[in-house]
C-alpha cells in the first residue's frame, strides 16, 4: 500500500515531497508522486495551443521536486494525470490502494479558495484512506 504524494506548482510542493517521503520511508512502502494537469474552460480568440502550455507545467512541476525525489533511497513513481486535481488524486489513491495521501495547501485565502476550489479540503472528504495535509510556510502564501 503506498503512500501518494499529489504536487503542483506551489512552493509546499517540496515539503509535500519531503513528508511523503518520510511517511513512506516509516511504512516501509512506495512513494507515488502525482502531478494532475487541469487545464479549465477559457474562451477566448486567441490561438493557444493547450497541450504546449499542458507539457510546459508539467516540466516546471517536475523541475521543482527532482532534486528531492532523486536524491531518495526509497521506490519512488512518477505519475502524470489529467483531470480535476482532487478528484483525481483521490481516485488514483484509491485505484492503488494508498495507506496516505498527501496534499498540500496553497495559501490562497478564503475567496480564492472559495472560488477555485481546494484540494486538500476535497480530499478529505473523498478519500478512502487518510490524509496528510501539509500547511506552507507563512512566507510562501
Amino acid at each position: 500500500m503506498p503512500v501518494v504524494a499529489g504536487i503542483d506548482d506551489s512552493p509546499v510542493s517540496r515539503l509535500v515531497i519531503d513528508r511523503g517521503l518520510e511517511q513512506a520511508r516509516w511504512s516501509g512502502t512506495d512513494l507515488h508522486v502525482v502531478h494532475v494537469t487541469y487545464m479549465p474552460i477559457v474562451y477566448t480568440e486567441a490561438a493557444i495551443n493547450w497541450d504546449e502550455v499542458a507539457k510546459a507545467q508539467r516540466e516546471s512541476v517536475w523541475a521543482g521536486v527532482t532534486d528531492a525525489i532523486d536524491s531518495s533511497d526509497l521506490k519512488i513513481e512518477r505519475v502524470d494525470l489529467e483531470g480535476y486535481p482532487p478528484d483525481t488524486l483521490v481516485r488514483y489513491a484509491s485505484d492503488v490502494a494508498a495507506s496516505l495521501l498527501v496534499v498540500g495547501t496553497r495559501g490562497r485565502g478564503d475567496l480564492a479558495s472559495l472560488i477555485l476550489g481546494s484540494t486538500s479540503h476535497r480530499s478529505i472528504h473523498l478519500a478512502e484512506c487518510d490524509v496528510l495535509v501539509v500547511k506552507a510556510p507563512k512566507e510562501t502564501e
